[in-house]
């Protein structure tokens, strides 16, 4: 059973991604990436100060020999945001990667997923490797990877509510009808079980950032986190038994001396 997570030729040992908003402290987002076992950490451009090297940043705590940095196009409500913050981040952090955002709605913040077609297709012809966060729309994620994504990333529930998962249904639609590349269960993650229930349903991996932040003990939540994730996958691998609707004895009467 492997635990590699490949996206676009790049191995993780981990499945787990975490974001970098709403703690404490810095520090405390620091001790939460350590205790998660993340090696993705992403960082939402248009929120850190990229060009005054004088003042503290979320950067200045983030390992980049530990932690691999995914910078985010979140806040973004056009393509053309979206697409120029890329290219602002591929400039100042030196990578090629991106996980798209394109927001169309600033109350729910469910993706504009026109623009992200759209910002996807320009950035893929750019080189860019493009993880885009979308609806769990099957239809949207098979445009998305004929745009080029290197993953597809829909979403769990709305973005920082911590419903969980709300359309099982619709995720696994997903996951048995794509194979192509890897699926990111991305937003709306409340607690562990969340998370184990994203990887029992096949995805190769959770986005999250607002369950581990906003919990009352963030470190321990993010060492659950890492935790489920890991179970998840495991269980997912293991295949589970099938579903009765009646008991079946755990010690059969076969072969019984009565």
């Amino acid at each position: 059973m492997t635990s590699v997570l490949t996206i676009a030729g790049r191995e993780f040992r981990s499945r787990l991604m975490i974001g970098t908003g709403k703690y404490r402290s810095f520090p405390e987002m620091a001790r939460c990436h350590e205790a998660s076992g993340a090696e993705v950490v992403t960082v939402a451009v248009r929120r850190v100060n990229l060009d005054d090297k004088s003042k503290e940043s979320l950067l200045d705590y983030i390992d980049r020999s530990k932690y691999f940095i995914l910078p985010n196009t979140a806040a973004c409500y056009t393509a053309e945001e979206a697409i120029r913050t890329a290219r602002l981040a591929r400039e100042a952090l030196e990578t090629d990667w991106v996980k798209l955002e394109v927001i169309g709605d600033q109350q729910t913040l469910y993706p504009d997923n026109e623009g992200l077609v759209e910002a996807t297709r320009v950035l893929a012809k750019e080189g860019f490797i493009v993880l885009p966060y979308t609806s769990d729309d099957l239809i949207v994620a098979r445009k998305l990877i004929d745009a080029g994504a290197a993953a597809v990333m829909p979403m769990g529930a709305p973005i920082g509510s911590g419903l969980g998962i709300q359309n099982t249904a619709n995720l696994r639609i997903i996951r048995e009808l794509i194979t192509a590349v890897p699926l990111i269960v991305d937003a709306g993650v409340g607690t562990a079980s969340d998370a184990a229930i994203a990887m029992e349903l096949g995805y190769d991996g959770v986005l999250l950032n607002t369950a581990v932040a906003e919990a009352e003990d963030s470190e321990a939540m993010a060492r659950a986190m890492g935790l489920a994730v890991e179970a998840g996958r495991l269980a997912y691998q293991a295949g589970r038994m099938p579903r009765r609707l009646y008991a079946s004895a755990s010690s059969p009467m076969t072969g019984v001396v009565r």
